[in-house]
């Protein structure tokens, strides 16, 4: 069975210090990417302020980016304001059964938090239930490093260890040590990582140099937007083959968000 997934912080729905509209970019963006299950960071799905603004629709993001492709969502409120929240959600075209958001906060200047939902997908095997979490990292290293604990305990003691899993969403790891502790606790693989090994002609010193020496994949830079350097977005699997992985590029991209979307094409294993 195929499936696409992607993941892609849509800061707000704005952009610019005049906080722009992009929400309807961000739509075509949603449509353009044309994935089974995204991974959401930054919905803000209230703002009471923004509301009387041309252009920004009625009711919550999730409700206008959703209509007529994502029927099944699951949404995890990390921030709380006066006029409205923020935080990550999941838009899949497969059925999402439980899900639950876990606060990963580290201080009380970032709320962030850890989104666990299970979608039932139906294969030509029966159905199949794949986990995904979808999460958003700190700013600062220590913060990282706890929420990378807290997601790997969760992982060991919630997660079925053969039950296939996708854990994606902006870790905000310029310096990939989250990347190398998450290799190294759990049984997943990088998505971007081991599509460049694949792409790569196979030499022999590959077999007996660490994953973490190889070189890294640069079809996974996705921000900033407007130049994508940095690899903050990420897609770690389990359970899966990756057929595929690219960041869409062109100068409408870089008016929609902050981030660039990762897109994986998968296959289950």
């Amino acid at each position: 069975m195929k499936l696409r997934v992607a993941t892609y912080n849509i800061h707000k729905g704005v952009m610019g210090l005049q906080q722009k509209v992009r929400i309807h970019d961000v739509k075509l963006a949603l449509h353009s990417i044309n994935a089974d299950i995204v991974f959401l960071q930054e919905v803000q799905d209230k703002n009471d302020r923004m509301v009387s603004r041309n252009g920004y629709p009625q009711g919550t993001q999730l409700d206008f980016l959703c209509t007529g492709n994502y029927l099944h969502r699951a949404y995890g409120m990390n921030a709380v304001y006066p006029h409205g929240h923020h935080g990550n959600a999941i838009v899949s075209r497969h059925a999402i059964g439980r899900h639950l958001n876990h606060d990963i906060s580290d201080h009380v200047l970032e709320k962030r938090g850890l989104l666990h939902a299970v979608s039932h997908v139906k294969t030509s095997k029966g159905p199949l239930d794949i986990h995904l979490i979808n999460t958003h990292f700190g700013l600062i290293k220590r913060s990282r490093v706890r929420q990378a604990e807290f997601l790997i305990q969760f992982v060991k003691s919630e997660i079925p260890h053969k039950a296939p899993l996708i854990i994606a969403g902006d870790f905000n790891d310029w310096q990939h040590g989250v990347d190398e502790v998450l290799h190294r606790e759990l049984d997943v693989f990088e998505a971007a990582s081991e599509f460049n090994r694949r792409q790569s002609k196979p030499r022999l010193r590959d077999r007996l140099v660490p994953w973490r020496e190889l070189p890294r994949s640069h079809v996974a830079r996705t921000y900033p937007s407007v130049m994508p350097w940095l690899q903050l977005d990420r897609i770690y699997l389990r359970g899966f083959k990756v057929s595929d992985v690219h960041v869409p590029k062109g100068v409408e991209w870089r008016k929609r968000s902050d981030h660039m979307p990762l897109i994986a094409d998968l296959e289950v294993a």
